[in-house]
């Protein structure tokens, strides 16, 4: 285990934690990108040292935010959707924004979603994260 001390960061606020994670970057340090590709995450920021991988379950909190994001832009659209064409409502054209925001944003959405949920995390259980909640854990980055 690594035995160096953690550099103190001072408190976040949450409109920090949301610019961090909408940003895709480390959500201690604000500086440390979280995803080397779209789709694979680091395991550690390169900056601050904080780990990202997390414990089996941690993530389903990330996919209910992708959900909701997805399924709230969902709704403007269609009820948007509905306003302007009423009263002969294109059902096709909500039909194609259906298949497209639930089937395509779910997957553009994604890394916004993890580094969404790991700074808001952070932001509201700021003991839990000098190291990140699994780091120093057997299997986590430096507990191996």
């Amino acid at each position: 285990m690594d035995a160096s001390p953690v550099p103190p960061h001072p408190p976040m606020t949450a409109g920090a934690a949301v610019a961090r994670g909408l940003r895709k970057r480390c959500a201690r340090c604000g500086r440390g990108k979280v995803f080397r590709t779209y789709f694979k995450m680091n395991e550690t920021c390169s900056v601050c040292g904080y780990a990202f991988l997390r414990e089996p379950g941690y993530w389903t909190g990330a996919m209910t935010v992708n959900i909701a994001a997805c399924e709230a832009w969902f709704f403007l659209l269609f009820v948007g959707t509905l306003v302007a064409t009423m009263p002969d409502v294109n059902w096709p054209l909500l039909l194609l924004f259906a298949l497209l925001t639930n089937g395509l944003l779910p997957v553009v959405f994604f890394p916004y979603s993890r580094t969404l949920w790991m700074s808001l995390d952070l932001y509201f259980h700021p003991a839990d994260g000098a190291r990140g909640a699994y780091a120093d854990r057997p299997g986590g980055p430096r507990g191996r």
